[in-house]
This record gives C-alpha cells, sequence and structure tokens, in this order.
C-alpha cells in the first residue's frame, strides 16, 4: 500500500515514530466526510419529504382502480371540500372565478390532464358540476382520485397506489 524508503535505527528512526513511516505516500482514501455528508443529506431528505404532497384534509372515497401512469408536468390538482369549497392544488377558489383560472392554467401548460379530488361525503351533482367547470376550462382529461382498498364491483378488493390515492381516468 505504502510506497518509499522506510529507514529504521539511528536518531531518524526515533523522530519519525509519531508520523506514518517518514517519508512514505499515504494512498488511503477517507470516506468519513462522505459519509458524514450522505447522512445529512438523508435526514434532510427525510423531514422534506412529507411536506411536498398538496393536500387539502378529505375523506376520498375507497375503489378497486389501478394507479394512473405518472407523467413529466406536475399534475393540476383540483378538490372539493366536504363543505363544497373549491381547491387549485391548495388555494381556494371562488366558484365564479374557477372557469377563468382554469382557462388561464390550460394556457400556460401542455397536458389536459387534471386530477380531481372530492370528498366522499359530498353528492354526485356537485362532482359533476365541477367535472362540467373542468370541461369548459380546457381540460378535457380528469381523473378521478380515491383512496384504495375499495371494493370492486364484484365485491373484491384490489390493491392501489403506495402514495395513498388512485386516479381513474375519465372524460
Amino acid at each position: 500500500m505504502a510506497g518509499g524508503v522506510i529507514k529504521s535505527g539511528g536518531k531518524a528512526g526515533r523522530r519519525g515514530r509519531g508520523r506514518r513511516g517518514g517519508g512514505a505516500v499515504m494512498s488511503e482514501i477517507n470516506i468519513t466526510p462522505f459519509v458524514d455528508v450522505m447522512l445529512v443529506l438523508l435526514i434532510i431528505f427525510m423531514v422534506a419529504a412529507p411536506m411536498l404532497t398538496v393536500g387539502v384534509p378529505l375523506e376520498l372515497p375507497d375503489t378497486a382502480a389501478k394507479a394512473m401512469p405518472d407523467e413529466q408536468e406536475p399534475p393540476l390538482t383540483i378538490s372539493l371540500a366536504a363543505d363544497g369549497r373549491v381547491y387549485i392544488n391548495e388555494t381556494e377558489v371562488a366558484e365564479a372565478e374557477l372557469i377563468p383560472k382554469l382557462e388561464a392554467i390550460a394556457a400556460e401548460r401542455t397536458s389536459d390532464k387534471v386530477f380531481l379530488r372530492a370528498d366522499g361525503t359530498l353528492n354526485y351533482a356537485r362532482v359533476a358540476t365541477v367535472m362540467g367547470a373542468l370541461n369548459a376550462g380546457g381540460f378535457n382529461n380528469i381523473g378521478l382520485v380515491t383512496d384504495s382498498g375499495g371494493s370492486a364491483m364484484g365485491g373484491s378488493a384490489m390493491g392501489g397506489s403506495a402514495a395513498g390515492g388512485n386516479a381513474a381516468g375519465g372524460n
């Protein structure tokens, strides 16, 4: 491992005892700083990861739908709370402003896909009204987000997404 010549004996040998063999070349890699940096990054990511999820607290209905594949562009999420409030991602929007805001967002995006999250206690007419507003705003590819583990029409339950929600595509 070490290259060079090490002399032994005499005063030179006694003087060099504190060092690693006098003029020897150290050819080992010190990985301690690398491990320290990796552990710090791991802790940062572990703390930051739960904050990256978009969320308005909702009770999503359970279905047996499989998760939709991911896309390159971050998804646009519309949420309907149990009290009827409408959110674009995490920002509350008045019903009168919904279609103009959706049109402005659709003009900036390359994808017409939107995820609709609706509280399970809402009636179908309210969800259908918001779906109509999404269509009028330029979003024709609507995915309904649900929780996994619900029963299918045949009565059997299927697994879903590990991210806490499934999206069933629709138009």
